[in-house]
This record gives structure tokens, C-alpha cells and sequence, in this order.
């Protein structure tokens, strides 16, 4: 096979979906190094990194770079042309992974991943530019695609609620893993944390912005302390969303500001020492595609409390505490709870290393593998591979949907 595969948002900066495209090629080029592979360094234009045209990670005689584009314009122009399957050498596979997809695809496969469709869920979760390109190209994926990946069967479930015309035997559920490769390391400990005690915090990892939920976390956590908790503090390990300009003023409000630590963006071993040395991870998302952290911190033994919310009980399993991500005074509970019985923090850390090990990269990779076999070897759905959305508007936004 000849397989076009998206790694626009696969650069440094890469987020849960760049993390996705990144491990499943990855692990597609070690299984299958007999298809060709051209990946895409842009795709579309809704979401552009400048810097990918000189990222190239993925080695190997059977990989090939597709088009380099330095501006959002040329890719612009470039993905939207009639010509663009020919420019590409007509792939039997052409993967989106970035929200973006063409439509005007005739011969070779369209292959959608979707993540979630949290933006069509509350407006207050994102920005008005981020829901239109988001939006925009769920859409196209409804019109266009001859198959889509869902990573969750909650995604999945909601796709077709949105789009009951897309036939439900052509969406398949692959589900995401972790990044580390190595369940083992031990990491590194942040500076910030120099002072503070291992096992002797509370930890949230993910963008501040208000789908993730970390305005009733605070909440949450104040009560915990009103009560009588242990003053543990609790570390954020994340970057600036949107939309969260007055959160340092409510956490002054509730006053937790001494008891808060935002430690911003940290690096994977940094990362890797947070989940197991933690008192427990904190993850009351209101919606998630997937629920990476989860599963990431399980497989380094963190004792979990997570949103019982979308997909989220599908990565936890029984290893978890689940509570309402909406049930502020459950979370203060249920950290009161944890904080002083450590045979449960126990019991959670061993059941979570068990539920992490049912994930793997290579079993999803293959998975998807078998998928394009089924697709090359399909029908396009009933000639819609020439359909076109019914307003095509350049999308100019600088950030995509890669914090999702």
C-alpha cells in the first residue's frame, strides 16, 4: 500500500492528538516497513506549524515527505486544489489526524480520526475560532470520509448522534496509549517541587481551560483543606488554555493561592516522576475524547480519581475512584478519604498498573493497519468522495484543536 499519513501536529509542541499521530506511525513503520509511507508535514488549513517542514523524526528507506509548505496560505491553496491527489501520486490511503480533511478525493481512501466533538458540546469550553474550524472539519469527515477511527467508544457513540447518516459499520474504535515506552522509569524531579515530599501531593495534569475542569478542582480542594485535609499541596502540571484569564483571582478567592502550584509545561520525565511519586491523580474532566493522563499516570502506578464523564471509565476500568465532574463536595470527599488510607492507595496503584498494561501501540497500530487493508480492498462510500462542503471558508487560526 501507499499510505498518506497527517503528522502536521506531531512537532515539539504536540499535544494528546500529536501524540496519537506520532505513536501510531511510529509503530507503523517498525510493523509494516514494507508499505510506502509519504507523511504530510501541514494538512489543510486549519492547523499550521511553521517549524515541521524541518522536523523529521521518522526515518526510513520506504518513508517519503509529502508537499512542504512555510506559509498557512500555500497549504491553503495547496490542500484545496482540485489537483491534490495527483500531486501526491493518487495514495490508496490518505490519513487526517488534525480535525482538517479535503473532500474532493476520488480514488484514494479517506481515513478520519476523531477525537471528540467537546466544542459542539458547551461554547464556554472553547474559543468561537477554535469551534468553527473544529466544527468545519468534523463536518467534512461526515460528507467525505470512506472510514473514520474513533478513539473511544464515547466518541464513537457521539459522531453517529451527530451524523446518523455516516453508516455506522464504517467508524471503528482505536483506542490511544501512552507516550512512555518505558514502565520503569523513574524520571525526574522538577525543580519546583524540590521542597516537597514524595507521595505528599495532589497532582492534575492537562491545559488549564475550563473543559478540564480545574475551577471546581480548586474548588474541590479548598473544602478538602476547610476539613481537615492534609495540607498537601496540589501541583497543576499543564499550560495556559483559554479562556481561564481569572483563575489565579479565584484561587486567591477561595484561598488556596499559597496551596496551589502551577508548574506549567513540564518535560516527559518530569512527567514520569509526577505520576509516581504523587499521593494520587486528579483528572475531573466534564469531557474528554479519550482521557490520556489516565492512563498514563495508571501505568506509573498513580492512584486515580477521575470524572466518571464520556470516555473516561472506559481507560480507568475498575482501577479508579469515579466521581461527578460536576460533584464538587464528592471530590473533597473522596480526596479526604484517599489522603488518609493508604492499603486503598494500595489496592488502586497495583489495579492501576494492571489496567494500563490492556493498552497497547502496537495492538492499535496493527489495528489500523488491518483497517486500511479493509479499506483499500472497499467500495468509496456511494461516490461522495467528490462531495463538497456546502460553505468551504478558509479557516485563519493560528491554534488548531491540538490541546484536545
Amino acid at each position: 500500500m501507499h499510505i498518506g499519513f497527517d503528522i502536521s501536529q506531531t512537532g515539539s509542541g504536540k499535544a494528546g492528538c500529536g501524540y496519537f499521530a506520532h505513536a501510531l506511525i511510529k509503530a507503523m513503520l517498525e510493523l509494516a516497513p514494507e508499505h510506502r509511507y509519504s507523511l504530510y508535514p501541514s494538512f489543510g488549513d486549519f492547523y499550521f506549524d511553521a517549524l515541521m517542514p524541518f522536523l523529521n523524526p521518522y526515518a526510513g528507506g520506504h518513508v517519503h515527505y509529502g508537499p512542504r509548505h512555510l506559509s498557512r496560505e500555500t497549504a491553503r491553496v495547496f490542500w484545496n486544489g482540485p489537483a491534490v491527489e495527483s500531486v501526491l501520486n493518487r495514495p490508496d490511503i490518505v490519513h487526517a489526524n488534525n480535525f482538517w480533511c479535503p473532500t474532493q478525493l476520488a480514488s484514494s481512501r479517506l481515513i478520519y480520526t476523531f477525537y471528540d466533538m467537546s466544542f459542539a458540546v458547551e461554547p464556554a469550553w472553547t474559543t468561537e475560532a477554535n469551534r468553527v474550524g473544529c466544527f468545519d472539519g468534523v463536518f467534512r469527515s461526515a460528507i467525505a470520509a470512506d472510514w473514520v477511527v474513533a478513539i473511544s467508544e464515547a466518541s464513537r457513540v457521539h459522531y453517529l448522534n451527530m451524523f446518523p447518516h455516516f453508516p455506522a459499520d464504517r467508524i471503528r474504535v482505536i483506542y490511544p496509549c501512552s507516550r512512555f515506552a518505558d514502565s520503569s522509569a523513574v524520571g525526574k524531579r522538577p525543580k519546583a517541587l524540590d521542597d516537597v515530599p514524595v507521595g505528599r501531593y495532589w497532582l492534575n495534569v492537562g491545559t488549564i481551560e475550563p473543559r478540564k475542569n480545574q475551577r471546581r478542582l480548586v474548588e474541590a480542594y479548598a473544602r478538602y483543606l476547610a476539613q481537615g485535609g492534609a495540607p498537601m499541596p496540589l501541583v497543576l502540571a499543564g499550560g495556559k488554555g483559554w479562556l481561564m484569564e481569572d483563575f489565579k483571582k479565584h484561587l486567591v478567592e477561595l484561598g488556596v493561592e499559597a496551596h496551589v502550584m502551577m508548574i506549567g509545561y513540564v518535560s516527559d520525565d518530569e512527567l514520569i516522576w509526577l505520576y509516581r511519586n504523587c499521593c494520587a491523580n486528579l483528572y475531573p474532566s466534564l469531557f474528554e475524547g479519550f482521557g490520556l493522563p489516565v492512563l498514563e499516570g495508571m501505568q506509573f502506578g498513580a492512584a486515580t480519581l477521575a470524572s466518571n464523564a464520556t470516555s473516561i471509565p472506559e481507560v480507568a476500568g475498575d482501577a479508579a475512584i469515579l466521581i461527578a465532574p460536576e460533584d464538587t463536595e464528592g471530590w473533597a470527599q473522596a480526596m479526604l478519604r484517599l489522603a488518609g488510607n493508604r492499603l486503598e492507595r494500595d489496592r488502586l496503584r497495583d489495579a492501576a498498573i494492571k489496567q494500563a498494561a490492556r493498552f497497547s501501540w502496537e495492538d492499535s497500530a496493527n489495528q489500523l493497519l488491518k483497517l486500511y487493508e479493509v479499506a483499500v480492498a472497499s467500495p468509496k462510500r456511494s461516490g461522495l468522495g467528490q462531495a463538497r462542503c456546502p460553505n468551504e471558508t478558509t479557516m485563519n487560526i493560528t491554534k488548531g484543536a491540538s490541546d484536545k
